[in-house]
């Protein structure tokens, strides 16, 4: 079983949320929205993996607002790029932020094909990962979803 550690922003403005949409390498599987952020670098911070993976994502510059928990997920051996793989424990940290620059641009040539502001009442329109839902319960928020 492999381990991998990732960082991820819950932004929230005017009863919207910060998602960008994730495209699997895995062709079996569809887009989905989610939570700007994604895997910690070699010597890199969970906080510095946030702030990276909003801007990279979404063109955003982020504040870390506060610390809002861990989440533990894990993704099964077929459900994986490469199934042969095995099972893959994902430590999510999940951070709450605030946009502190920059201008809304969909990440280019990255994990990630588009970015928006999504209504949280809409969210059950749009096909998303459960981190989204993970990350609004953290934030003390209602989910729709």
């Amino acid at each position: 079983m492999a381990t991998r550690a990732g960082a991820y922003a819950v932004v929230v403005e005017d009863g919207k949320i910060l998602l960008s949409r994730w495209v699997p390498r895995n062709p079996a599987m569809q887009p989905s929205w989610t939570l700007p952020g994604g895997g910690m670098e070699a010597r890199e911070q969970p906080e510095d993996t946030a702030v990276r993976e909003v801007f990279e994502e979404t063109g955003y510059t982020v504040e870390l607002q506060e610390l809002l928990g861990v989440s533990s997920f894990y993704i099964d051996a077929e459900r994986r790029v490469t199934p042969g793989d095995g099972l893959l424990h994902a430590l999510r940290v999940v951070y709450r932020a605030r946009v502190t620059g920059g201008s809304l641009t969909p990440e280019v040539d990255g994990s990630s094909d588009d970015a928006r502001w999504i209504p949280i009442a809409d969210l059950h329109q749009y096909p998303h990962l459960d981190l989204v839902e993970v990350g609004l319960t953290m934030a003390g928020l209602e989910v729709n979803a």
